[in-house]
């Protein structure tokens, strides 16, 4: 599957926030499991951090007075700091939680002390050393949740084998005591056992949301710099989409010129030599000069079709005519296979996302006629929001990918011209699911 212009927005809350909820979901999922070992090994890194800062800060303010513990405090800065952002990985890789740096971008012709004073002064500097302090006792507290709702989950899961090497277990439930003498006898329990790995995946995944959501507060940007990353984040995707608008807009051009010189520039240029060899003819030999004009006719009317299929290339006089479900319904009307065409517009949307709805129809239709080998497709349009979404759809070999140069990069780039967004789902198998999301205002 390959996906094109996702655009990712700053200070989100993260996969651990937005992921499925749901049984079976948090069995499989990896985030889960990575989010419990995380969380195991939390007691770990915070005390390591409280030793180390406890010590290092404490030894550095008492050597202050002979200047030897400035130096051992600038380092001690730039500690916290890398630990910090090793956090920061560590929140991505664990929880699925992206944190955006937050540090203020020091003056290019600052110096080695201009840009200790940048740290020293930045707020998110001690917002990163108020988070490893912080590490210890909540760390703590995650530790001893995840060892006992854990260690209770395994202990009632394998109880059968604890049964097996011990010869006895007992169970004390507090209103009821469960003995087990025998592997068999303990099945029961090895059923609540399961059940009380859904409530250890539960407690896992809500405390992982609770970590993930202290470290955004401590390690993220503060709300104005969220704002100001995320405008950054819009007007580089702006940039991009602008360029991708101008090389495709160019690309066309070329092809326009090219289609242009290469086929009616030159019919029309034979149909002139032939008028004019029948010209020179009309008195010497005026059945050769009959046959000339008549060829010269052929050659005039291949012409105009060519011109003809050049300008509905360039925009269709159907699609102005009469709007995208009669244009659409004409392409899938051409199509070699049997085409499903649903349009579902209120309104039509403005000429700039008609034309390129009905170009990304006609290229995806092209498409699986040439490469997809498949007895069905379907077109459907719609309106979600201010959104015109169309999606694409056909039962054949699956396995498209978007190529640089490739007719499904330029669909995208088609799109990018409107800030709108195309994604193509083609596992290999099929089926293949071309989407594009278009702006209906911008």
């Amino acid at each position: 599957m390959s996906e094109l212009n996702v655009m990712a927005v700053p200070g989100g809350s993260g996969r651990i926030v937005t992921a499925s909820w749901k049984p079976l979901a948090m069995v499989r999922s990896s985030l889960n499991w990575r989010a419990a070992l995380y969380l195991g090994s939390a007691l770990a890194f915070g005390l390591a951090w409280f030793i180390v800062l406890a010590v290092g800060l404490t030894l550095s303010a008492a050597l202050v007075i002979i200047w030897v513990g400035l130096p051992m405090l600038v380092i001690m800065m730039l500690l916290w700091r890398g630990g910090a952002m090793l956090e920061r990985r560590l929140l991505k890789v664990a929880l699925g939680v992206a944190v955006p740096e937050p540090y203020r971008p020091a003056p290019p012709s600052a110096g080695v002390l201009g840009r200790l004073r940048t740290m020293a002064t930045d707020p998110a500097t001690w917002k990163d050393l108020l988070y490893l302090a912080l590490r210890f006792p909540i760390g703590l507290v995650e530790f001893v949740v995840s060892a006992a709702v854990w260690s209770a989950t395994a202990a009632f899961v394998f109880l059968p084998l604890i049964v097996a090497v011990a010869g006895e277990a007992v169970v004390n439930l507090g209103v009821v005591v469960y003995t087990a003498d025998d592997p068999i006898s303990a099945l029961p329990v090895s059923v609540v056992g399961v059940g009380l790995l859904l409530v250890a995946l539960y407690v896992t995944r809500g405390m992982a949301v609770l970590h993930a959501l202290y470290g955004m507060l401590l390690l993220g940007p503060s709300r104005g710099q969220a704002e100001r990353l995320r405008l950054q984040a819009r007007a580089e995707q702006l940039r991009a989409s602008r360029a991708r608008g101008v090389d495709a807009a160019e690309a066309e051009r070329r092809r326009i010129e090219r289609d242009l010189h290469d086929g009616a520039q030159q019919r029309l240029l034979a149909v002139a030599m032939d008028i004019g060899r029948a010209r020179a003819k009309l008195t010497s030999d005026p059945e050769a000069a009959r046959a000339l004009i008549e060829q010269a006719h052929e050659g005039t009317k291949a012409a105009i079709a060519e011109l003809r299929d050049l300008a509905r290339g360039i925009y269709p006089a159907i699609l102005t005519d009469r709007g995208l479900d009669a244009a659409i319904s004409g392409l899938a009307a051409r199509a070699p296979v049997p085409v499903l065409v649903e349009v579902e517009l209120p309104e039509r949307p403005p000429a700039a996302v008609e034309s390129i709805a009905y170009f990304i129809v006609a290229e995806s239709l092209t498409n699986i006629a040439k490469y997809a080998r498949a007895t069905q497709a379907s077109v459907r349009v719609t309106r979600e929001g201010r959104w015109v979404v169309v999606e694409v759809t056909d039962n054949g070999v699956g396995g498209a990918t978007a190529v640089p140069g490739g007719g499904l990069a330029g669909l995208a780039d088609r799109a990018a011209t409107i800030d709108g967004i195309l994604t193509i789902d083609s596992p290999v198998g099929g089926p293949t699911v071309i989407r594009a999301d278009l702006p209906c205002s911008w």
